[in-house]
């Protein structure tokens, strides 16, 4: 597992997006249950974290990049879970599926570890019913959250060799019809460079505010226990 950076002050700053990909996010080691996420919904959990005044919550993150390789997630969390386990109370994972095809839920439920229900992210932040009601009339969709809208060209264009070799933009997205913009804050900058990422790859633009969707019920739940 990549070391992660800076640590989850839940007063200061955080660590830029590109830390969060490439390292993480380290835990202050000041609650007593700790949330084991994604780097790409650090901004999100400290958000409701501070927003509902959940002291005894911390949180810590895994390389966001490794949503380009789920293969890596299950044990990835598996280290985190052993490395801090005797230092807090309980550990909850948010991650859902992921693309690691039930293997991080194996992991979990070995371990004894509760995780967000779901396919993927895309999935709780529209709401787990919301998004599998519309499954089988999107699956021509091509989805972004707000870190993936930033982090575009680190997750999407570069990834796929499209800085290199732009013209195998249609070969990847030539199946699909549009790209919908799940926002979970009401940006317009954030708005206008989904847009322009629709663009780049030739699709239809669909924004959708969503909010933090079902990833705030599962925290809120965790945070009464």
């Amino acid at each position: 597992m990549a070391d992660a950076g800076d640590t989850a002050d839940r007063d200061g700053p955080l660590p830029d997006d590109g830390t969060l990909t490439e390292q993480g996010l380290a835990p202050a080691g000041a609650g007593r249950i700790l949330l084991i996420a994604c780097g790409a919904l650090a901004r999100e959990i400290l958000d409701l974290i501070r927003a509902n005044g959940w002291t005894h919550i911390e949180l810590m993150c895994l390389p966001a990049i490794l949503h380009n390789r789920p293969e890596k997630i299950p044990e990835a969390v598996a280290q985190a879970v052993e490395t801090h386990r005797d230092a807090y109370a309980a550990i909850h994972v948010v991650y859902a599926d992921c693309g690691t095809g039930g293997r991080l839920a194996e992991t979990c439920r070995r371990l004894g570890v509760d995780m967000v229900e779901g396919p993927h992210c895309y999935s709780f932040f529209e709401g787990n019913a919301t998004f599998a009601a519309r499954a089988e009339d999107e699956i021509t969709a091509f989805y972004l959250t707000d870190f993936l809208v930033r982090q575009f060209d680190a997750f999407v264009w570069k990834p796929l060799g499209l800085d290199r070799h732009p013209e195998l933009r249609d070969m990847y997205f030539g199946n699909y019809e549009k790209l919908v913009y799940q926002a979970q804050t009401d940006d317009p900058a954030l708005d206008a460079k989904a847009r322009a990422c629709a663009d780049r790859l030739g699709l239809a633009y669909e924004r959708r505010l969503t909010g933090y969707g079902d990833l705030a019920s599962h925290i809120e739940s965790w945070a009464a226990r």
